[in-house]
């Protein structure tokens, strides 16, 4: 059999394996499929009969590398026919059955057809380069995504490497002795305080793998998500690693609307062991635990509160550190409330521009209103609000016998649509 030599291959495939974290296996792959594109290349110059050749002509042809001899033959499957139409899909009887005489019609044979080691051309070998760069970046982006699949949602440390517009380009590694791999932390993921300068090192949240071909970074990492504070306290804090301590609710606000706002997070926590007390657990002593997730967090305000299954006192408690007096469930269908707080406490309970209370409602899921108990009338509130309800539930009938109105008229359609299809088969009998 014919080869094209290609001298220095086992040493090529060893540099490329070694340089990318490629297996050998898949560097083979990537040089069988660019030398395959390169012989395509190769016949459309040559343009062998004048013909045009389909995107699916060439499906039958496949590369065999020979790693020891450092070359590679080009072979092709071919139909046993009566009478020979296309030369490079058919082989006729005849032909085949003077060397295999128990050959029959419809049978497939592979025979080489391998350029002469100077045909194969300077176009060719272009091709054949463009397009195995092309499969080795394809078979890294596939590697990346199998290799952090599993850890979306995890924390990994990173490593600034460059700046991008506005995102930074991070290095990432999934396991220990793992070659890095980029990452991109967008502008909206950056936190305010964080100084990225070059090789400072972060812990960054996981939060998507791309798939696709796309160029650049298939990692999209945070350092703004919810999901790093939970790791942190996590990593910090035994109880909740090992499961008395648990988080039932994060609210984070990493980049506030304001500048004249900072971070601020509000985390609750709860126990069933009545021996443990989960807040003092997540803050240490004399703030210890709390204060590392602090400054990994570059200052970051964190409130740890505790969770309760009674709505009022969860939402007086996630008002912390405002002092709540009073939380009145105004609506729990709406899970709508107000909260009467003393003069001197309503700035801290609203919070600048409004952050606290606005987490607070993020955290409980319940719409919070912030009411002065001095001027606050219970009858009045009250009234407000059962006419409120009133008109809503109005309202909500309203919608509910609409609803039930259309779906009797599509019903009657269809009842109308039968019996005309009903009549017209008795017509036709």
């Amino acid at each position: 059999m014919s080869m094209v030599s290609l001298p220095g291959l086992k040493d090529l495939i060893e540099s490329i394996s070694r340089e990318r974290n490629l297996p050998r296996l898949a560097v083979q792959a990537a040089i069988r499929e660019a030398l395959l594109k390169g012989y395509e290349r190769y016949r459309r110059a040559q343009n062998i009969e004048r013909k045009q050749f389909d995107e699916d002509y060439f499906d039958n042809f496949e590369v065999e590398l020979d790693i020891d001899d450092e070359g590679f033959r080009v072979l092709s499957t071919k139909t046993i026919v009566e009478e020979v139409s296309n030369t490079d899909h058919q082989i006729s009887l005849d032909e085949v059955q003077q060397v295999a005489p128990e050959a029959q019609l419809g049978d497939s044979v592979v025979l080489d057809v391998t350029p002469d080691q100077g045909e194969f051309g300077r176009m060719a070998a272009m091709q054949t380069k463009q397009v195995l760069a092309q499969k080795l970046r394809d078979q890294q982006r596939q590697m990346v995504q199998e290799e952090f699949q599993d850890l979306e949602g995890t924390v990994l440390q990173a490593r600034v490497l460059r700046f991008e517009r506005q995102s930074v380009i991070l290095a990432v590694s999934s396991t220990f002795g793992q070659p890095e791999v980029e990452a991109e932390l967008p502008k909206r993921e950056q936190l305010p305080n964080d100084n990225y300068r070059a090789n400072a090192t972060f812990k960054v949240y996981l939060k998507k793998v791309s798939q696709g071909q796309q160029r650049g970074p298939q990692l999209l990492v945070s350092r703004a998500d919810a999901g790093l504070v939970v790791y942190l306290f996590a990593n910090e804090v035994p109880e909740i690693e090992d499961e008395v301590v648990r988080i039932v609710a994060v609210a984070r606000e990493a980049n506030p609307p304001s500048r004249y706002v900072g971070p601020r997070t509000k985390i609750a926590v709860d126990t069933l062991d009545r021996d443990v007390d989960p807040v003092g657990a997540c803050i240490g002593a004399r703030g210890s635990r709390i204060q590392v997730v602090v400054n990994e967090l570059r200052g970051e305000k964190i409130d740890v509160i505790r969770w309760s299954p009674d709505p009022a006192t969860y939402i007086a408690n996630a008002l912390s550190p405002a002092r709540v007096d009073e939380v009145r469930l105004m609506d729990p269908e709406t899970r709508q409330t107000h909260v009467l707080v003393a003069e001197d406490q309503l700035s801290l309970a609203i919070g600048k521009e409004g952050q606290n209370v606005r987490l607070a409602a993020r955290l409980t899921g319940w719409k919070i209103d912030i009411k002065d108990k001095a001027k606050y009338d219970h009858a009045a509130e009250d009234a407000k609000f059962i006419e409120a309800r009133a008109k809503y539930q109005q309202e909500q009938e309203e919608r509910e016998l609409a609803e039930e109105l259309a779906e009797f008229e599509d019903e009657d359609n269809q009842t109308e649509e039968l019996e005309e299809e009903s009549f017209d088969l008795n017509d036709d009998e």
